[in-house]
Parts: structure tokens; C-alpha cells; sequence
């Protein structure tokens, strides 16, 4: 192979981000698959998802509005914790400014249901959480990830947390 100039493709490498199996309270799946929405701010759709760099993994939550199917909140850290996701959806709050009864759906992991779900109530927002296993509930923020990783992650080796962060933030910009 070295004398033909080939490399062996490394496989990639893998990272369970949702850890259902905690004490939390869970929403019921308001959005049953449900991706369409008539006007913006009606449905949101939220998921972390991670890269791998020489430093570790950093990890990016994102916050999606499904009408535009445009990122309309993120945050990225170097840990796994709800105060990522709380992060990423209070910049969406921040920037959309969505009125009474925004629909915002996530996955069953520890780091949605131990959100403030009574300062979301609170808000208006309607709390929607996928079914258990059910990785197509969650789907336009996973087909989002997907483009994300094919089209400039796996095709990278990122020395730093640093430079991974750069490179993803991209989409605020958009």
C-alpha cells in the first residue's frame, strides 16, 4: 500500500451522547414525527451531537426551527451537561423571541429533562420529547447533523477543541 501512496481509512470514532436512563421526568411526543410547520417559531427541534479532536471530544448542541430549517441556537463545550442544551436554547430565545406555544422537541437524555421545565412552561413553550429508542422522531435534527459531519467533520482531523469550535460555528453567521 505505501508503495501504491495508500492509507487505510481509519474508522470513525463514536460517541453515545443520550443517556436516557436517569430519574428525570419525560414529555410526551407532541410532535409524532410531525416535521411540517406553517410559520416560523411554531416548531423547534434540539439534539447534541460531538467531534472528535486530538483533545478530546467537544460537544455541539443545536436548536432548530423547523419551518426555515435553520439553526437558530447553539453552544458547544468541551463536557456533556445540561447547561450545554440550556445554553443553545436560551440563544434561540434570545435571537427568535417565539411567542406562547412554541412546540420544542428533543431526545429523552438527561441533559433535555433536567432542563427548568417549570421556566419553560412558564414561557409558553410546549415541551416534546422523541419516543423511547426511536431515533425518527427526532429526524430534521439528525439529517442536520449528518450534513454537518459528511460535509466538514469527517473529512477533518482537528488538532484542538479550538479549532473544531471555529470550523462548526459556521452556521451562525447563515
Amino acid at each position: 500500500m505505501r508503495e501504491n501512496g495508500l492509507r487505510a481509512r481509519q474508522p470513525r470514532r463514536f460517541k453515545r451522547t443520550t443517556d436516557s436512563l436517569h430519574a428525570f421526568p419525560v414529555a410526551p411526543n407532541l410532535l409524532a414525527q410531525d416535521f411540517a410547520a406553517e410559520r416560523p417559531d411554531e416548531k423547534w427541534g434540539a439534539d447534541i451531537s460531538y467531534v472528535w479532536t486530538r483533545e478530546g471530544w467537544l460537544y455541539l448542541a443545536v436548536v432548530i426551527d423547523l419551518f426555515a430549517r435553520r439553526v437558530v441556537g447553539w453552544a458547544v463545550s468541551d463536557r456533556l451537561h445540561k447547561e450545554l442544551a440550556l445554553t443553545a436554547l436560551r440563544r434561540a430565545l434570545v435571537v427568535r423571541r417565539p411567542g406562547a406555544g412554541l412546540l420544542h422537541h428533543s431526545d429523552r437524555g438527561s441533559q433535555y429533562c433536567s432542563l427548568e421545565v417549570p421556566g419553560r412552561v412558564a414561557q409558553g413553550i410546549l415541551i416534546s420529547m422523541s419516543g423511547k429508542g426511536n431515533c425518527y422522531d427526532n429526524s430534521m435534527v439528525e439529517a442536520f447533523f449528518k450534513t454537518l459531519k459528511s460535509e466538514l467533520v469527517w473529512r477533518t482531523v482537528f488538532l484542538t477543541r479550538v479549532e473544531a469550535r471555529e470550523e462548526t460555528d459556521w452556521f451562525q453567521t447563515r
